[in-house]
């Protein structure tokens, strides 16, 4: 059975792959984290955009996917259209901030995004903005440096960096004036999700795009009549990393709720050996 792919800049995207193994348990699963060449939302345009065309490349070569999630708001904004360009027959879904199920939700009508620079300075990322723009009055807030603390389980950078940024967002609450939503527009937010909850208080709701990403994916599979059979085995998830590969299975092994495949080197029976280096 063809797998779906996934690719993020590093272990961002597992909380979307969290989201694509709830809604579609019998799906083969290959996730990529391009973390030889993380974070994404640091790097020039064209320099994500190359990348994004590397990883799809090989996952369609070696893996034979039959759809890509871009798993990386980042790597969406730059590449989604070369991407869809360079494969024009492959399903392929972006993430993007999740602006308008904020507006929906928002009483105050005052709504924080938590995102990478590289995001909030896309083109993609300002048409989506502008066509809200009467919905809601959006407080931008780019987080340099929170992705990377995030990917390398810096516990103690990852809260004073989180404290840095909504503290330069405003006043969160419920009263009128106040930011009652936050948007989490990077895949590496949510695995901040407790100390964020905590420090903004319950009023807030964190919305992040997981959910919404899933079920895109499930609706092309179904249009392509190319889903996994109802009566199939539950699928099975590898993992792949261009960089440190420990980093990737210790991160799983920490956020997923249901044990991953490491995957073997080319050749020998699947094993707890240490997850190949696939991309150069």
């Amino acid at each position: 059975m063809q797998p779906i792919g996934v690719f993020d800049s590093g272990v961002g995207g597992l909380s979307v792959l969290q989201s694509l193994r709830a809604e579609l348990p019998r799906e083969d699963i290959v996730y990529l984290a391009d973390s030889a060449h993380a974070p994404y939302g640091e790097r020039a345009e064209a320099f994500v955009v190359q990348r994004a065309l590397a990883v799809t490349g090989r996952l369609r070569t070696e893996h034979r996917i039959k759809a890509l999630v871009v798993a990386c708001n980042t790597a969406t904004a730059a590449a989604i259209h070369a991407l869809r360009a360079a494969y024009p027959g492959l399903p392929i879904v972006g993430v993007e901030p999740a602006l308008k199920p904020a507006t929906r939700t928002s009483r105050t009508r005052r709504i924080g995004v938590m995102a990478t620079r590289r995001t909030l300075e896309s083109t993609k990322f300002q048409i989506l903005l502008d066509s809200l723009a009467c919905e809601a009055d959006f407080v931008l807030q780019p987080c340099d440096g929170l992705a990377h603390a995030v990917e390398t389980d810096d516990e103690a950078q990852t809260i004073a960096l989180c404290q840095q940024h909504t503290g330069a967002m405003g006043r969160f609450g419920s009263a009128p004036g106040e930011i009652d939503t936050v948007v989490l527009g990077c895949t590496h937010y949510p695995f901040a999700r407790t100390h964020l909850q905590r420090m903004l208080g319950p009023q807030v709701q964190l919305i992040d795009t997981g959910e919404a990403v899933a079920r895109q994916t499930r609706v092309l599979l179904e249009d392509k009549g190319k889903l996994a059979p109802e009566g199939a085995e539950p699928g099975v998830v590898t993992l792949l990393a261009t960089g440190d590969a420990g980093r990737l299975r210790d991160a799983a092994a920490r956020w997923l709720t249901e044990p991953c495949q490491p995957a073997a080197p080319a050749g020998a029976a699947q094993s707890p050996a240490p997850l190949p280096c696939s991309l150069q």
